[in-house]
């Protein structure tokens, strides 16, 4: 019966194993040829999923029929040096042949003696240390792990505090949208512009005479001598200056003296 529940068991197990390998197998395919278009959440199903095959394995393990297998020992019958065809189908290629050098390998239920004599140097070193002096050093870890905590839990809010500070609206989109309107389009402008402004001189303003007069005055320019044209174009750009909005009339008079003969007179 004993018999029976372990070879029971050890299907179990294996059918279990092979699953969990399988899994294994499927993720590391995916993060080494579709790492380009891999995404977390498929990340996570991944983990999720060994995770899962994991616990079922130690629900086997720890299941009340399950035998203690740590009781049972293993003792090869065979040792080759030659290929085992066999022993490769079982291992899928990974173990060729069952020799002398592969089986304290895969046969070992303790650790290397390398590693098993750093333990038992290390449980040496944690027995020549007092009860009190142990209870300092648990204190004194926790007191650093507590300050590390801390340290880490308020970059954390700083870090967060930047960024909302750095996500606050400093403007009014409204306010915006209306001077952008403004510039472009001329959208909530006036169509007013206030006295003495630059521009289109209206008919009724009373610098509009004194431009018209003045031009007038040199069209009328006579070509009998240099006397007569001074006075009408004198007349002229006086008459503008007083028209020109927004500036002093000049009072200086500026004379000027022409040639004794004008060519056309030659």
């Amino acid at each position: 019966r004993e018999e029976k529940q372990l070879e029971l068991t050890l299907e179990a197990l294996i059918s279990q194993v092979a699953d969990l390998k399988n899994s294994l197998v499927s993720f590391i395919y995916k993060l080494e040829n579709e790492y380009d278009r891999l995404t977390w959440p498929s990340v996570l199903d991944s983990f999720a999923l060994l995770s899962g095959q994991l616990n079922t394995l130690n629900k086997v393990l720890k299941h009340e029929k399950t035998p203690l297998l740590r009781n049972q020992v293993i003792i090869p019958l065979v040792l080759s040096p030659d290929r085992d065809e066999e022993i490769m189908r079982q291992t899928e290629g990974r173990v060729p042949v069952f020799s002398h050098e592969v089986v304290p390998d895969h046969l070992r239920t303790k650790p290397d003696p390398e590693v098993e004599e750093q333990e038992k140097q290390l449980i040496t070193d944690a027995a020549r240390i007092s009860p009190d002096v142990a209870q300092k050093q648990i204190q004194s870890l926790n007191k650093m792990c507590s300050n590390l905590l801390e340290k880490i839990s308020k970059e954390e809010r700083e870090s967060e505090s930047g960024g909302l500070r750095q996500n606050k609206q400093t403007f009014n989109p409204a306010d915006t949208n209306a001077l952008v309107a403004a510039v472009a389009f001329g959208k909530g402008l006036s169509n007013r512009r206030p006295p003495g402004s630059g521009g289109s001189v209206q008919s009724g303003q009373p610098g509009a005479g004194a431009i018209i007069a003045g031009a007038s005055g040199m069209q009328q320019v006579p070509m009998t001598g240099a006397p007569a044209q001074q006075q009408p174009m004198l007349a002229g750009v006086q008459m503008a200056q007083a028209g020109q909005p927004g500036k002093m009339p000049s009072g200086i008079k500026t004379n000027i003296k022409s040639a004794s003969m004008h060519p056309y007179q030659r």
